[in-house]
């Protein structure tokens, strides 16, 4: 197959937006876990507290490593073109797969570190 640059960033384009809902997601669904370990699990003379302000604080600060993560999605497209893989479809797939687990699991370490000083804490 011949390596049409066009055609891998359509392809590449074409996933972004399944990419972001997926980002979106994961962010919704770890602040979730944060706050179910924080105030669940922490005791009360840490602190946490969830306002308003560390909503909105965190929800901004997540859309600025979302537009980071976008940026790092066009590894994908990069590396196709300078790589030209001889199976394009299956390059694709992996690579897609991997870099969406890769990063839809991110967020977690927030709340798993936080889970972890709870833990620590309760010793």
């Amino acid at each position: 197959m011949t390596l049409d640059p066009t055609a891998t960033l359509q392809w590449w384009a074409s996933q972004m937006p399944k990419y972001n809902l997926g980002l979106a997601v994961a962010g919704v669904l770890a602040f979730i876990a944060y706050v179910i370990v924080g105030l669940g699990m922490l005791p009360p003379d840490e602190k946490f507290e969830v306002t308003a302000f560390t909503i909105t604080f965190q929800g901004v600060g997540y859309l600025v490593m979302m537009a980071f993560a976008n940026v790092c999605y066009l590894i994908g497209p990069a590396s196709e073109i300078m790589l030209r893989p001889d199976d394009v479809s299956l390059y694709r797939e992996k690579w897609y797969k991997l870099g969406c687990q890769f990063s839809f699991s991110l967020p977690f370490c927030v709340p798993a570190l936080l889970l972890v000083v709870a833990l620590l804490h309760e010793s």
